[in-house]
């Protein structure tokens, strides 16, 4: 199969899967689109909204279309590791031995909802550390690692801050899309009441299997990145860093920048992104519109930023339009070869830059003038 037959089935089974989560989600599409994007791409996300938005159906409803392996993990303060993890329990085979034997926690599953995940301890929370970025666990040094594909889908609720632990930015830079779920409007609320009052279950059917996205994955790896869709990518993550010389809306509204990871994001998704409008190629529009998911978990904003009531949105759509201006700008490194072959010695400048200022430097006639005597303090001068 060709190129563009594969681009096209790709389309195709991103727009039945957006179809048939129509059918249990009102709404919320760029939401829908976001999430599919980064189940493709293979990050997690992180869905920050009020409840009762859908977040929980989502996740269902993405577990029946996408065909895989559905558990929930509810968070809560006396949630500890092993709960979400396993534990080693001792269980007596058929003669009567006792043996030590793993049990597969929840998080063994291919798509994980961690609900409300902010008001777990932050012991519970570092035990998602290792699965979220390595897909694996680990328990009395021995590996299990999960099955692929692994999606973590993590609610929270930015209202109530009550109980609630915020969450370290190591596990916060695991996550690839930072997703906020608005309100649906007058028209989306009828249609969820008229939906509802049906049948509260998911009504969705499968469209595609584990290992269908697997392909696609694989598939939105062979896209090409141009070299100036590249460096414009990486030079907008360059430029949330206020200590680096990128621009001086970093300096004025940004305490501190992103990571690394922030940039594979952008190019991984935007692949995806590319994919799914038809394309085999990463546009700028691709960067611009996943660089709000992107980084606004990753980057800090400061007081001025505060102070002047710009939100992280305000900031990065700032960096943004910053960061256009040198759109097409990439370095060369044979240009800078050239340079440096034509510029001179160390030893020829200083000889050059010698006799110039010796040819140049006018005649100074010194003139010895005598000093006035300073005055001794408290006593006059009897000159």
């Amino acid at each position: 199969m060709d190129n563009k037959a594969q681009i096209e089935n790709f389309s195709r089974s991103i727009a039945k899967i957006k179809q048939e989560i129509k059918k249990d989600l009102v709404g919320q599409e760029d939401i829908v689109n976001n999430v599919v994007i980064a189940i493709i791409a293979g990050g997690n996300v992180l869905l920050e909204g009020v409840p009762g938005v859908g977040k929980t159906r989502l996740v269902r409803t993405l577990g029946k279309v996408l065909e895989l392996p559905f558990s929930r993990i509810q968070f809560t303060p006396d949630l500890m590791p092993s709960d979400v993890t396993g534990t080693n329990v001792i269980e007596r085979d058929a003669s009567g031995k006792m043996n030590s034997v793993f049990q597969r926690g929840p998080i063994f599953a291919n798509l994980v909802l961690a609900d409300e995940i902010n008001r777990a301890t932050p012991k519970t929370q570092s035990a998602m550390l290792e699965v979220m970025q390595e897909h694996k666990v680990t328990v009395a040094n021995v590996s299990y690692p999960i099955s692929e594909p692994f999606f973590v889908l993590a609610t929270q609720n930015p209202i109530e801050q009550d109980g609630t632990y915020p969450l370290p930015e190591a596990q916060m830079d695991r996550f690839m899309f930072k997703l906020l779920v608005g309100f649906p409007s007058v028209s989306e609320l009828a249609d969820i009441v008229n939906m509802t009052q049906i049948t509260m279950d998911e009504t969705a059917d499968a469209v595609v299997d584990g290992e269908t996205i697997l392909k696609m994955r694989e598939l939105a790896k062979t896209v090409p990145v141009a070299s100036e869709v590249l460096y414009y990518a990486m030079r907008l993550v360059a430029r949330t860093h206020p200590e680096l010389d990128g621009g001086e809306t970093a300096k004025k509204y940004v305490k501190y920048g992103c990571s690394p990871r922030a940039g594979q994001a952008l190019i991984t998704a935007a692949k995806v992104r590319a994919l799914i409008d038809g394309r085999y190629n990463v546009s700028y529009e691709d960067i611009n519109a996943l660089a709000y998911p992107v980084l606004r978990h990753r980057i800090k904003i400061n007081y001025a930023a505060i102070n002047e009531k710009l939100s992280v949105d305000d900031v990065i759509g700032k960096l943004i339009s910053e960061n256009a201006r040198e759109k097409y700008r990439v370095p060369d490194n044979s240009e800078s070869k050239s340079e440096a072959a034509e510029e001179p010695s160390i030893e020829e400048s200083s000889d050059n830059n010698n006799a110039d200022a010796q040819a140049s430097a006018p005649e100074i006639e010194i003139v010895n003038e005598e000093k006035p005597k300073k005055k001794l303090f408290g006593k006059k001068n009897r000159d």
